[in-house]
């Protein structure tokens, strides 16, 4: 789903709390530079970077709206919009995961075993087969480094790796 977005010109936002804050600052850090191997950046936003945006849309808003103002401002038909969330029910998520959608975007949710509410609006869900937050948040990132990878291979085929 993200190989074909990039192929089609789309990009990648994504957005978490906390520690999947940090998994999805890293999830965009690598497809932005590199994973593996050498070859075009992908276009991948982590929402949660740009301190006077959140602030301003915290203090004008609320925290519930910090990821849906920005998906509203930068989201296209046919981007891929994915929600890290050990609950699966972090109110900003899932206020992003209905402005995607409005927009025509993909959603996608990482979560643990139990996807909680965000699950019903989005389109797939990966989930850790574990409550323990500190496992779910250790297999997202291996989930984040074999989607990096999948990606990587079929956006530049084979070559060499770094």
């Amino acid at each position: 789903m993200i190989a074909g977005a990039y192929k089609k010109g789309g990009k990648l936002l994504v957005m978490g709390n906390g520690g999947s804050a940090a998994d999805s600052q890293h999830f965009a850090a690598e497809l932005v530079g590199r994973f593996k191997k050498e070859r075009k950046p992908m276009n991948a936003v982590a929402l949660s970077t740009n301190t006077s945006i959140l602030t301003a849309i915290g203090n004008d808003y609320g925290f519930d709206e910090v990821y849906s103002k920005q998906v509203e401002a930068m989201c296209l038909g046919g981007d891929i919009v994915v929600g890290i969330s050990t609950s699966g029910s972090s109110v900003n998520v899932g206020r992003a995961f209905e402005a995607a959608k409005k927009l025509g975007a993909r959603t996608v949710l990482m979560t643990g075993s139990r996807p909680g509410t965000i699950a019903g609006i989005s389109d797939e869900i990966l989930a850790v087969p574990s409550s323990d937050t500190p496992r779910i948040q250790e297999a997202h990132i291996l989930i984040i480094h074999i989607i990096c990878e999948l990606v990587e291979e079929f956006m530049s085929g084979p070559g060499k790796e770094g």
